[in-house]
């Protein structure tokens, strides 16, 4: 016979003020199959989960409803304290009459009424509850990081200092991300390189880190500790065993004038090429569309050049290796926004109008001008620089509606170098307002303004165009109330940050889900930021939204905090909330197979005492399973259950309201 004990908690007053919860407790006292039922301030408090374990132990409780908050905030909690009374801690419902009652409604009478309701279905359910166990499933102490950027570097060096191995996977020819485009980095200035390049090499010669360059994960199969990955390793044409980095096949590659696409166009790459004078590896790669050899058979003169036999392979394929690892970090990345969406600003039909990446290889010493600010059109220095806050930012006509969060502190950067590289010269900032929220960062906005007299107009422009060899700046101050007109040397736009272009693809590759633009979703965007809807698959860096480098570093070295976590232990407990075919029913129609998004059901084979195949059904790995319940949809026959959500405990739910 089932002796059910009810707690109402009044969650201070989030519950209490418009729930009644004496006429709660009354109405459920009386419920059939309800041995206690008291309510208390704050059940997840110390005192009140003492509460609750006594009442298990001195009434021989079978099961527990606890009527508070959602289950995602406190679920865990009440089921360790079921546990430590002697209770299964799947015999525990959690009734949420918080989120789903007291929040949403305003009249008092009702929310109670529907407050009861909800209790008294839970009450019905946790009857019907099984006791479940844990799934315990092996870990393998193998991580792969994907993206060799600032982020995906941290989180490699991170748990890989903590003594466990990682594969880094980046797909283009150098690791460092985007940071090593950079010039200088805010608030402090340090040359980004230099902070960079150290990390970098620290990376590859790590003996825990595998590093991946040109490379691409293709295949994610497994789940959460037993992950197999396939990674195809693009042909780069030379045997990175045998290079030693000497240069001498880019000097003499007669293919010279490629726009660089590190350098953003400001600058020719030759078709064998390093991405970066410090790319880590420092291994060139052919560019098989644009090298004289490929697209007429004839050249080789790189390979003539080289002093090492057979270093430089024309017949190199690509190839593909499979890892097996316990844990992924995403770290992808972003981009900026397609820029030809600002036809009026001028990008693309006026050479001096820019993107802010643009200007950070200007500014770089290391950059196609040696860090002079120059004109791209004349390559003289230009006296004023009109800077466009929110480009493509902001603005849903521009499809983002969001904040790219750093284009505020990177602009008043540029206004900074440009004042401390060009003495005398004029800085003019459009901004609809400033976003400087981080340490130092309001200090440093402040310091672009009162030291380097950088002079910013609240406004938006409305169109740039040339007249008299000027570009003139059209816009409204909207603190004067009145239209202005700047005359320019150069235009600088701070580019909206978007995903990458394939990031909903790769996305649907591993499993992982993504928002309306394509940055991937966390769990939780306060309780769980870094990990992901399925389980050991992790998050860092602007592939999650918009971020800046120190965001990004925070954020890598909490997800490897996750990923060595999870390698603590040898085997992994699961949640045992699973599906289970009912094999005697089955009719092997493998409805479920295909609509299961997590490939965790599989056909299995039915054979008699003499190995004669009788039929097939659908098994599930419970490994691999999630509990989402989409399988059960979908089954024609009735064959699949949810373990803790079975057909009868619904059922007895929905007829208790």
């Amino acid at each position: 016979m089932a002796k059910i004990g009810v707690f109402v908690c009044h969650c201070g007053e989030n519950i209490a003020s418009k729930v009644d919860t004496g006429n709660l407790v009354k109405a459920l006292s009386d419920h059939p199959g309800v041995e206690i039922c008291n309510e208390y301030k704050y059940f997840c408090s110390d005192p009140g989960q003492e509460t609750v374990k006594r009442a298990i132990r001195e009434n021989n409780l079978t099961g527990v409803v606890v009527a508070a908050c959602s289950p995602r905030m406190h679920e865990t909690t009440f089921r360790k304290a079921c546990a430590e009374a002697g209770l299964n801690p799947y015999m525990l419902e959690l009734a949420n009459i918080r989120e789903q009652c007291s929040w949403v409604h305003s009249d008092k009478e009702q929310a109670t009424e529907k407050a009861i309701e909800i209790t008294r279905s839970l009450v019905e359910k946790v009857k019907r509850n099984n006791e479940l166990k844990p799934i315990s499933v092996p870990v393998t102490r193998r991580a792969l990081v994907i993206g060799g950027g600032i982020a995906g570097i941290q989180a490699a060096l991170d748990i890989a200092g903590a003594g466990r191995e990682v594969i880094l996977v980046e797909r283009e020819p150098s690791i460092g991300g985007h940071m090593s485009q950079l010039s200088e980095t805010f608030p402090t200035l340090d040359c980004s390189q230099c902070i960079l390049t150290p990390r970098m090499v620290e990376a590859i010669q790590h003996p825990n880190i595998t590093v991946l360059t040109y490379a691409e994960v293709e295949e994610v199969d497994g789940y959460i500790g037993n992950f197999r990955v396939k990674v195809r390793k693009k042909a780069r044409y030379v045997d990175m065993s045998k290079c030693t980095g000497c240069g001498d096949c880019i000097q003499k590659c007669p293919v010279k004038k490629i726009p660089s696409e590190f350098e953003c166009g400001l600058g020719n790459r030759t078709a064998i090429y390093t991405p970066f004078a410090q790319a880590v590896p420092n291994v060139p790669v052919i560019d098989r569309n644009r090298c004289t050899y490929f697209k007429n058979g004839k050249c080789k003169i790189c390979q003539k050049t080289c002093q090492i036999e057979n270093c430089i392979d024309f017949e190199m394929q690509d190839t593909w290796e499979e890892y097996e690892v316990g844990a992924i970090v995403v770290a992808t990345g972003f981009q900026i926004q397609d820029t030809s969406v600002y036809g009026e600003y001028g990008y693309g039909k006026y050479k001096d109008v820019i993107t802010g990446l643009h200007f950070e290889r200007l500014a770089s010493a290391s950059g196609p001008t040696a860090g002079k600010i120059l004109r791209p059109s004349d390559g003289k220095e230009p006296e004023t620089v009109v800077f466009i806050q929110c480009a493509g930012s902001r603005d849903p006509s521009k499809g983002v509606k969001y904040c790219s969060k750093i284009c505020c502190m990177y602009t008043a950067k540029h206004a900074m170098l440009y004042a401390h590289k060009h003495h005398g010269s004029n800085s003019k900032i459009f901004y609809m307002d400033i976003r400087a929220a981080g340490k130092g960062y309001d200090e440093f906005t402040r310091r672009a303004i009162e030291e380097d007299e950088a002079e910013y107009l609240r406004g938006r422009v409305s169109k740039v165009f040339e007249e008299n060899g000027k570009l003139i700046v059209r816009g409204v101050d909207t603190l004067l109330g009145k239209p202005v007109e700047v005359e320019a040397d150069m235009v600088v736009l701070a580019t909206a940050i978007v995903p990458q272009p394939d990031a909903k693809e790769f996305a649907k590759k591993i499993g992982i889900g993504y928002d309306e633009y394509g940055f991937y979703n966390e769990a939780h965007l306060k309780l769980r930021p870094v990990e992901t809807a399925t389980a050991g698959i992790y998050l860092c860096g602007a592939c999650q939204s918009p971020k800046d480098i120190p965001d990004s570093v925070a954020q890598a070295s909490a997800s490897a905090a996750k990923v060595l976590g999870l390698f603590s232990r040898e085997q992994l407990e699961r949640e045992p909330v699973v599906a289970a075919v009912g094999e005697s029913t089955c009719a092997g129609c493998w409805g479920c197979v295909y609509a299961c998004p997590y490939n965790a059901i599989e056909q299995k084979d039915i054979r008699d005492r003499n190995g004669n195949l009788v039929k097939q059904v659908a098994s599930v790995n419970p490994g691999l399973c999630q509990g989402c319940g989409t399988c059960v949809t979908f089954c024609r026959s009735n064959s699949i259950d949810l373990a803790g959500f079975t057909e009868k405990q619904i059922f007895a739910e929905v007829m208790a309201l």
